[in-house]
């Protein structure tokens, strides 16, 4: 439990770190891409939802209506948004990796890695690979949610096993960074997930916080690349 709790701190802490100076400029490019595709996100929401419930609930339920809309609301809600932040990190994905070894330079006091338009083609074709294998990762687990999520009474638990999901998957995607500038891909992102479960586990609840909260989902993208580049570090100084 301790560990979750660091994790979910780490995060956190990444407000502070991207104050510093000489980490704002690397702030500027996600934070537009986030601001726009969360803002599409909200107005497809605002737009679609009562269409979406009124198709996906029957007539012969609605006096289930009270506990049934606001299952598939945040179905819905989790969906939409993990879809638009997917998107907009396969964006802005070789832009966070530069900020991540701007904030590691920074924690450890060594020299950022000098990116010259070679490396940051390479960067970038090696980016779209990860992020490809994450949606395609994503896809294998929303498979079985969703069939959980559509059987009568055990969707009880899906609400929570969707929140568990993203916080999950959120630590993959930010911890992907760090350790992505460190040369290793996306088995070896899941294998450090895995040994550190609970601390992953605690930074995704974080950014899941992040994502869920109006104007600070703006800015979950860099705070939480901040964050998960101060978890690996201070993992790394403990090993």
């Amino acid at each position: 439990m301790f560990s979750f709790i660091k994790g979910f701190f780490d995060c956190f802490s990444g407000f502070g770190l991207l104050l510093k100076p000489g980490v704002k400029r690397y702030v500027l490019i996600p934070f537009v891409i986030s601001v726009g595709l969360f803002s599409a996100a909200i107005k497809l929401l605002n737009d679609q939802l009562d269409t979406w419930m009124e198709q996906l609930l029957p007539g012969w339920l609605d006096w289930l209506e009270w506990l049934i809309y606001p299952l598939f609301y945040l179905v819905i809600l989790l969906a939409v948004f993990y879809s638009f932040t997917v998107v907009a990190n396969l964006v802005s994905a070789p832009f966070n990796s530069l900020l991540s070894a701007r904030i590691e330079a920074m924690l450890t006091g060594k020299k950022p890695v000098d990116i010259n338009s070679d490396r940051f083609m390479k960067l970038m074709a090696r980016t779209l690979k990860s992020e490809i294998l994450k949606i395609l990762y994503a896809i294998k687990w929303f498979i079985p949610l969703i069939i959980i999520t559509i059987i009568p009474g055990v969707n009880i638990v899906a609400p929570f096993l969707w929140i568990v999901f993203a916080a999950w998957f959120f630590a993959l995607e930010y911890n992907d960074y760090p350790l992505a500038n460190r040369g290793q891909f996306f088995d070896d992102i899941k294998a450090y997930n895995r040994k550190n479960r609970m601390r992953s586990l605690g930074l995704g609840s974080a950014v899941f916080i992040l994502t869920s909260v109006p104007i600070l989902n703006f800015f979950a993208m860099p705070v939480a690349v901040a964050g998960a580049t101060k978890l690996i570090t201070k993992t790394d100084a403990s090993a």
